[in-house]
């Protein structure tokens, strides 16, 4: 079902350290609506927990991205949206804090760290009399619906708030601050809460707005510290946010492959100083030049005695001698530029919080909009708040394997792969196994793809299996290029960019019989393959090529690896978070070269083939006025009512416009006739200039959601290939030809599945190497009503009220993504 909202009756809406909107539509009975802008919803109530904290109030990254979507949105249903200042505090206060938003009063938001509206701690709000206060501040302005962006604290706050308000209406009209029209108007209060916090301490929700953007900050300082393991052998320490999760701690150290991780939930057993020791010595004698510990800021051992960086320094000088190094990453974590994947997610929250306080009814809960794998759900506010308190009580009662339950299927994942991970077996207590697994890379490089080669092959070497590096893709494999790797000698590659293995683009098809003689010769169990479109080509002739070859008759599985992101069977793939950073990172320079200019567009153009999946995700966190994909086709006219688009657009504050097209997005509209036309039709009004963005999308360290993805994507390929080489092996040795042991394992909407590749024929279209449907085009409405382009928006897929106790899905056969 598609909704195009025309004719909207306007209501005035206020922002409270967040954006108010006051809605009607023809289809839905006059309802007010309070969008609180991400900005204002950075507003938080001090929990209990957080009162030792400084009264200075940090907020994440990404909240302004959230802040410009509600607000866009908004205005886009027909709302009159406001800010409001300084969260609970100025909507306490009221007066100049409540202000009106704009289009433009957003524009230059999305690169824009912390939350521009400000937030701050309020004494008042935890008070009645102050609740009284913020709610007549809101029935003057017509204001019932909050959109709130904040962490357990500040939405609990927000649901006191609303089930307190027919209390505080009566107060009002009592008090004759009040009539009784007012109190009939704006007798409900509907709340939509979303969550900002780098900590990803909230059950309910696989990532939290700001916790991809701290991570970011964590592992460029991590990468920094490893270079100068160059010409220094030394340890590092350190410490980074979590005082009561250890999100980032945990997944630092599987971003970087840390020797040791230190989280509350998961306190060492007594003697760990000894095991860490022991394993620092045993790297350092494996002639790794470098050590890093992680340490959350709230870590703790078995006896809730506290476990800081100074003390493991002390511990690291004394037994082992040595030189070691102590580094508190502090408030660097909360800051700088929002990563694209902050964006996006916020971008996607906001408009789906205001499409929440839009059907919200009488009999609605208070909602939370959260991110569910790919897929954005909305989950009643207080079961989530509940949940998250009962984490912190499973671990004040040291019940550590409960509270990592409760913490949800990302944390648990992400827990189970490094424990996988970081622990090297000494052979004797290896699995016995007799099997051969082979990993290669195959297409273009991707960053990401050394981390997923690192993980494969340590977890089949704890699984029991010897483990072969093919060089140079299937091309190296049929011409012998293939030898054993071993734990060692992938120290340190999840931070490396490319393809330490080498890859190619050459298909196994001309060469099956020099493949199955290669397997033969290496006697080669299963094969684990990691690449891109050519890959899941290279996988269907293997798998073909059964009946011809009974060497083929071996578990496969492939792990889509490509910048482009165009496997079919898969929402995402290795690499293209990466390549997404790149193309952010580049249009906020150039967006910033042209603060001086005035009138100036920037026609930028970016990889991807035929598939748009990058123009259009990265213009939706880049802020572009307009993409062009092969995906959509467009004509002159669209084109000539683009530059009439941003005409109009250079007559407003907003004097640049950006716009991005895929490289094979038309063959005869060129990156150079859109620069010429664009120049020629907007010559008085703008001048424009153009970059073709290159390799250099392919290029660079892997992002920490790329290097988390692979390591984590890999490790369930690897388990799955031991499953599959135990229930094949029969009569002593393994035979596979089932079309459910050739396999692709893709993210779909909120799982990784096992999908064999055979049939994946019929979902893909392989003349333009594109699958034949793609989640992400429901987001280019969202990128066009951002762009304050009049569209008609899908909400048929919008986020449906669940519970956060849900049944999950089996775990042979999936499971829960990032």
């Amino acid at each position: 079902m598609t909704h195009i909202f025309t004719n909207v009756h306007v209501w005035p809406i206020c922002l409270i350290g967040d954006l108010f909107i006051v809605v009607s539509t023809p289809s839905l009975s006059v309802r007010l609506i309070k969008v609180l802008s991400p900005l204002s919803i950075c507003m938080q109530v001090t929990a209990p927990r957080q009162s030792v904290r400084p009264t200075l109030l940090f907020r994440p990254s990404g909240m302004n991205g959230a802040v410009r979507a509600v607000v866009r949105m908004g205005i886009y249903v027909g709302a009159k949206v406001y800010f409001i200042h300084e969260g609970y505090q100025g909507m306490v206060d009221g007066g100049d804090n409540i202000k009106e938003a704009t289009w433009e009063s957003v524009s230059s938001m999305l690169q824009v760290g912390g939350t521009v509206i400000g937030s701050a701690r309020c004494k008042e709000f935890r008070n009645h009399e102050g609740r009284l206060k913020a709610a007549h501040n809101l029935v003057q302005r017509g204001i019932t619906n909050l959109c709130v962006i904040g962490g357990d604290g500040s939405l609990t706050g927000a649901n006191l708030f609303r089930e307190e308000w027919s209390g505080l209406l009566d107060e009002l009209l009592q008090q004759g601050l009040i009539d009784e029209e007012a109190s009939r108007r704006n007798s409900e209060l509907h709340i939509v809460g979303m969550v900002g916090s780098i900590d990803n301490d909230f059950c309910g929700t696989d990532m939290t707005i700001g916790t991809d953007s701290a991570l970011h900050r964590i592992i460029e300082v991590v990468d920094a510290i490893m270079t100068t393991a160059q010409s220094h052998q030394r340890t590092f320490v350190l410490e980074v946010m979590g005082r009561h999760c250890g999100y980032l701690a945990l997944v630092s150290a599987l971003a970087c492959g840390a020797d040791w991780v230190f989280i509350p939930e998961m306190p060492p057993e007594d003697g760990w100083e000894d095991s860490m020791c022991q394993k620092l010595s045993e790297n350092r004698a494996d002639k790794k030049r470098l050590n890093i510990i992680i340490v959350a800021e709230g870590a703790i051992d078995s006896h809730n005695k506290a476990i800081t960086p100074d003390y493991i320094k002390e511990l690291v000088v004394r037994c082992l001698g040595f030189d070691t190094r102590v580094t508190i990453l502090g408030h660097v974590q909360r800051g700088g530029t929002p990563s694209a994947f902050d964006r996006i997610l916020a971008s996607r929250m906001g408009v789906e919080a205001v499409l929440a306080l839009l059907e919200a009814s009488t009999n609605t809960p208070a909602c939370v909009v959260s991110l569910v794998g790919n897929q954005a759900v909305r989950l009643p506010l207080m079961e989530c708040v509940q949940m998250t308190q009962e984490v912190q009580k499973a671990m004040d009662e040291k019940k550590f394997e409960e509270a990592v339950r409760l913490r949800g299927r990302s944390f648990e994942n992400n827990l189970s792969t490094y424990r996988l991970l970081s622990h090297r077996k000494a052979d004797s207590e290896l699995p016995n196994s007799s099997f051969n697994v082979a990993v290669l890379n195959v297409g273009a490089p991707a960053a990401g793809m050394n981390a997923a080669v690192r993980s494969a092959v340590r977890v089949g070497i704890t699984e029991g299996h010897k483990m072969f590096a093919v060089s140079d893709g299937f091309e190296g494999f049929y011409k012998g290029q293939i030898k054993e790797i071993k734990w060692g000698d992938v120290g340190g590659w999840t931070g490396q960019g490319g393809s330490l293995l080498g890859t190619k683009r050459t298909l196994p098809g001309k060469h099956l019989d020099k493949i199955a003689e290669q397997i033969r010769i290496h006697n080669i169990n299963a094969l684990l393959v990691i690449g891109g479109f050519e890959g899941y080509l290279g996988l269907l002739e293997l798998s073909s090529a059964r009946d011809k070859y009974s060497e083929l008759c071996v578990p496969m599985v492939m792990v889509p690896a490509t910048v482009s992101n165009n496997i079919p069977g898969s929402d995402l793939s290795i690499g293209s978070d990466t390549a997404l950073n790149a193309i952010t990172d580049t249009c906020d320079r150039i967006k910033q070269s042209a603060s001086g200019t005035k009138r100036r567009v920037f026609i930028i153009e970016t990889m991807g083939g035929y598939c748009g999946y990058l123009a259009t995700v990265g213009g939706l966190a880049a802020g572009a006025d307009t993409v062009y994909i092969y995906e959509e086709p467009f004509d002159i006219r669209d084109l000539q009512a683009n530059v009439e688009h941003l005409t109009q657009k250079m007559k407003t504050s907003i004097q640049r416009g950006l716009v991005l097209r895929n490289e094979n997005c038309n063959e005869n509209f060129t990156t150079d006739f859109v620069y010429q036309l664009y120049t020629e039709e907007g010559r008085g009004v703008f001048d424009c200039r153009k970059n073709i963005l290159g390799h250099m999308q392919q290029g660079g360290a892997p992002s920490p959601f790329d290097r988390n993805f692979s390591t984590k994507i890999s490790a369930k390929a690897m388990q799955w290939i031991t499953r599959t080489l135990k229930d094949s092996f029969k009569g002593g040795r393994v035979f596979a030809n089932s079309e459910d042991t050739a396999c692709l394992l893709g993210m779909r909407r909120r799982a990784l599945v096992f999908q064999p590749v055979s049939q994946l024929r019929d979902e893909t279209d392989f003349v333009h190497r594109i699958p034949k449907e793609q989640w992400w085009l429901k987001l280019r409405p969202l990128m066009k009503i951002l762009a304050k382009y009049k569209t008609s928006y899908d909400v048929s897929d919008s986020g449906q009220l669940e519970h956060v106790t849900r049944v999950r899905p089996k775990e042979s056969n999936t499971s829960a993504t990032i």
